[in-house]
Parts: C-alpha cells; structure tokens; sequence
C-alpha cells in the first residue's frame, strides 16, 4: 500500500500536470488525511518521504528514504533526495538531465542548463524559451543586472534557442 494518493486537484506547471497527494497513512510526523504537496506520478515519491505545502517533484525525479520537501522548493529532472534530506524554502534542486541534452554552460552569474526539449533554467529559474522571451526584461530589473551581464544573458538565451532547435529536431 501506497502512503499516499492523489486528492484529484492537479495544477500545470511549465507542460507537466502535477497532482497533490494526501497521506493514505500515518508515518513519522505525517498524520493519515494530511494534504501534501506536488508530484507528477507515483514514482517520484516511494518509501516513506514527504512533499508538502506548494512544494513540488516532477520528471524523472524521486524523493525517498524519510527525505521531505516542502514549502516553494522544486525536485527535477534526475535528482535524488534521499535519507534524512530536508529540501524547503525556495530551493531548486535539478539532477543530470542535461547529460541527455548537454548543454550547460556557466555566465557570469548562474549556470544555464536546457533541462529538456522545452525548459531552459537559468540559476534557479525554469521556463520555457516563450517565457523567457516574456520574461527576461522583469528579471534583468529584478536582478539589477549589469550592461555586461545583460548583454550575457540575452546571448545566453539565444543560444540557447538555437541549440534547442538542433538538438530536438535530432531527437525526433
């Protein structure tokens, strides 16, 4: 039996429908009823760890052992939390899916992954290339980038983009 199930309320977050779960058991401090937070299928969650608030698990990766993530964090792509891991706040933690897809460079500031056919993350910030378009402007003054940073990123953006049109049209 599972130690938890869905609640049927689900969410879209960058094209990935998520699903909150809800304890179907007591275990640790998890009381059986408690809602929990997001996950896109079962797999990202076996054992007995916990996802709570609007934290939220997708993609390849797993939360296991008596791991917990909660408030705002994010688990993606192939990363692993395990044991006793605490993962909250606002963290972002990503594994190696950009080896399936290797770009990974280092700017001056934050590191860009493409992390998928559809998702670049810049730093802890993971959209699509649309929504970078959208974006990029409130985050620079968000950041109070400098000209040299600017001009950086919006490169960094582009070739991006441009990589991205390569590589999935490999893939398909």
């Amino acid at each position: 039996m599972n130690h938890f199930e869905f609640t049927g309320e689900t969410k879209v977050f960058l094209g990935i429908t998520l699903k909150r779960i809800k304890a179907s058991i007591s275990f640790g401090t998890i009381i059986k009823g408690e809602i929990g937070g997001w996950i896109e299928k079962e797999e990202n969650l076996p054992g007995n760890a916990w996802v709570s608030g609007d934290a939220q698990v997708y993609g390849d990766a797993q939360v296991y052992g008596d791991a917990q993530v909660s408030g705002n964090a994010r688990v993606s792509g192939n990363a692993q939390v395990s044991g006793n891991a605490r993962v909250y706040g606002n963290a972002r933690v990503y594994g190696d899916a950009w080896k399936k897809s290797p770009l990974h460079i280092m700017l001056t500031r934050w590191p860009l992954t493409v992390s998928s056919k559809t998702i670049i993350t810049i730093g802890c910030t993971s959209l699509t290339l649309q929504q970078w378009n959208e974006q990029s402007d409130c985050i620079i003054k968000k950041e109070k980038m400098s000209k040299e940073e600017i001009t950086e990123y919006k490169l960094a953006i582009e070739y991006a983009k441009q990589w991205m049109a390569i590589y999935c049209k490999k893939e398909d």
